[in-house]
């Protein structure tokens, strides 16, 4: 996830303030790791305070989440040149999650925008600070 001053992914939405989350489902993942992760993406403070420390939440700072799934996080390049996505869940398991994550981060007052599951889409946005953060449910 990184920290973002906007973000856009085509096809799909926008934001200003806020994250662009890269969300990779591995096989073996579920409901439980979904809203985990969704509670610890809403509520983790990585936005400044007034002193500059990070100690604000995308709530906190009224900002938005673009989430985008992206099953090459998965990928494992221990052997040869050409990586594996044999860990990544099928596609017919891997986008219910993707819904759920998105729709735990909506039950938490978080707006979501997103990115089109399966699509071959391009991403630009403006990384704040920069902050990248990898989180693992």
């Amino acid at each position: 996830m990184q920290r973002v001053s906007r973000a856009r992914v085509s096809p799909g939405g926008e934001i200003g303030r806020g994250l662009c989350v890269l969300l990779g489902v591995a096989r073996g993942d579920g409901e439980a790791e979904a809203a985990r992760l969704a509670g610890k993406v809403a509520t983790l403070r990585i936005f400044p305070d007034g002193e500059g420390r990070f100690d604000r939440s995308v709530a906190d700072v009224a900002g938005a989440v673009l989430v985008v799934s992206q099953f090459t996080l998965i990928a494992d390049t221990a052997k040869g040149n050409r990586p594996s996505f044999a860990e990544a869940a099928p596609p017919d398991e891997a986008e219910p999650l993707y819904e759920s994550f998105c729709s735990e981060l909506r039950i938490l007052g978080v707006p979501v925008e997103t990115g089109t599951f399966g699509a071959k889409m391009e991403l630009e946005l403006v990384n704040d600070g920069p902050v990248t953060i990898v989180l693992d449910a």
